[in-house]
Formats: C-alpha cells, sequence, structure tokens
C-alpha cells in the first residue's frame, strides 16, 4: 500500500491510494473515505482534501495493526492445532521466546524467521505468534542444535574426542589461525590494507608478505583446499574492522567468483562479517567499561 500527494483533474487537492485489490479491504476503505473515487488513468484512488495523506496513512496503520492481529490470532490456533512441545520454547501473552544454548546453526535459523529478534537484556529469541508456522518449520533443526549445545553434552564430546585424532586436529587448525597467516600467490597479491575473501578464514585485511615460501608439509595439513602451487609464500594478516566492511564494495551480483587464494566478497559475505564485527565492538566497548 501506497499513497503520494496529488491534485485530481480539476485542480482539487488530495492523495492518491494504492493497495492490492480485497473485496473486505475495499469495503473498510470506502467506509473510511466516502468521497474517494477511482482514477482510472492513475489506476488508484484518489482521496480529496488537504490532509488526505495523512488520513489515508493513519487508516493505512490500523489496517497493518488488525492484519498483525490476525495473523497472531492465526498463529495461536496453529499452535493450538500442532504444538512445539519442548523445554526451549517458552509461551507468552503476546510472542513466544526461544531460549537454548548458544549455537551458530541456531542463529541462522532464527534469522530465517519472519519478526524474530534478539533481546540481548534477557538473552533470548521474541517470536511473534504470526511467525509460527515458519518457526515450526525450522524447529527440528533448531531444537537439534540445541540440544547438541548444551554443556552436558559438549563435555561429553570432549571427554570422547580426548587424545584422538578429531582432537589433534582441531588444536593443529587452532594454532595455525592464531599465527595469522595465510599462503598466498607471489603473481597474485591481495591489495594490503583492504578487506578480501578467503575460503579458509573469511573476510580478512592481509598486511604484508614477506616473501616467506610455504613448506608442503603446511600446505597438505592445513590449507589442502587452495589450488595447487609449488611457490606459495606466506601472508600475514588481521581481522577487518566494522569501518573497513562498511565502506568495502561488494562484488557485483552476476560475476562469477574464482576460487583462488583471495576474492572479492559478495554482498552475503559482507553481510555476515559486518555482523562479526559489530559483535566484536560492542564486546570490546563493553570490556572496556
Amino acid at each position: 500500500m501506497k499513497n503520494g500527494n496529488k491534485e485530481d483533474t480539476n485542480g482539487d487537492p488530495g492523495a492518491t491510494a494504492s493497495f492490492p485489490y480485497d473485496r473486505m479491504t475495499v469495503e473498510r476503505f470506502r467506509t473510511a473515505f466516502p468521497r474517494a473515487r477511482w482514477n482510472d488513468e492513475l489506476k488508484a484512488w484518489f482521496v480529496p482534501g488537504k490532509t488526505a495523506a495523512k488520513r489515508f496513512d493513519r487508516w493505512l496503520a490500523q489496517e497493518s495493526a488488525q492484519a498483525d492481529r490476525y495473523a497472531d490470532r492465526k498463529g495461536r490456533d496453529a499452535y493450538a492445532f500442532d504444538p512445539i512441545v519442548s523445554k526451549y520454547l517458552r509461551l507468552r501473552e503476546d510472542w513466544m521466546e526461544v531460549v537454548t544454548p548458544y549455537s551458530r546453526t541456531i542463529v541462522e535459523r532464527m534469522r530465517e524467521v519472519p519478526f524474530a529478534s534478539w533481546d540481548a537484556d534477557r538473552r533470548v529469541w521474541t517470536v511473534p505468534y504470526r511467525s509460527y508456522e515458519h518457526l515450526r518449520r525450522l524447529w527440528s533443526q533448531i531444537e537439534e542444535a540445541a540440544k547438541r549445545n548444551e554443556p552436558e553434552e559438549r563435555k561429553k564430546r570432549r571427554l570422547e574426542n580426548r587424545g584422538s585424532d578429531k582432537e589433534r586436529a582441531a588444536r593443529a587448525r587452532a594454532a595455525e589461525r592464531r599465527r595469522r597467516r595465510y599462503p598466498l600467490d607471489p603473481e597474485n597479491l591481495p591489495p594490503f590494507g583492504r578487506p578480501v575473501m578467503t575460503s579458509k578464514y573469511g573476510i580478512v585485511v592481509f598486511i604484508d608478505c614477506d616473501g616467506e615460501p610455504v613448506d608442503p608439509a603446511t600446505m597438505r595439513s592445513s590449507y589442502s583446499d587452495l589450488p595447487v602451487a609449488s611457490d606459495y609464500v606466506w601472508g600475514r594478516w588481521r581481522p577487518p574492522t566494522l569501518d573497513e566492511l562498511v565502506k568495502t564494495w561488494p562484488l557485483r551480483p552476476g560475476t562469477e567468483i574464482e576460487r583462488r587464494t583471495w576474492w572479492q566478497p559478495t554482498l552475503d559475505e559482507l553481510r555476515v562479517a559486518r555482523k562479526a564485527a559489530a559483535g566484536r565492538e560492542r564486546k570490546r566497548v563493553s570490556s572496556a567499561d
């Protein structure tokens, strides 16, 4: 729905109003605006009067609120018919709350639920009843990830993996990441000081390259996903700041990405990195306080 300030063919002041056709909506509109008339040329309703735009905006806000209430009632009915029974879901009078251990999978799934929002003070996801059907479709993934990330389950996995090849490999990956180095093709060095995308560490900012060769054993153990080459050299990197990410232009949509050691990030990749950088900056500010 939208409106715009207009004059009709007679020069009378007013506003145009357009919205998707629905018989009941049109009836409510005609009741609220009995002087409104259809303009065939504009394919919109013309509401006469100097305050027509404001009056239509108020009516539109009321319609939206009514639609939300109706959608919430439908969501409550859907819950009553096919409820989610889980310790991770709390019901409130006007919304639902999803309370789980932290999991990247859960964060990704909850971002797919329309109108879901994170309450940082209470550390819960709030979801209006109108989004129940979306939540229901994703719930099996959310609940599975929540169970997998319960403290006891995490402790159990750590004990099972202690001393295993899997644990040693994870420790080696963590140690390599702390070195903040990355193999680069000396014939195709990235722009230093600018955020670029890598397959291993996401978006980073390369700060220098001293030409030190990468030994083959490290390539095989930690960077086997990179294209095969014999002359990689080490580049040094750091995480990008939020300001740097905001100023970075994404790869043009439709451009084919050549999977090299680095490439210009896409818009989706930048969005993920910007959220992570914003979180890091919030933590840094809170710890400083």
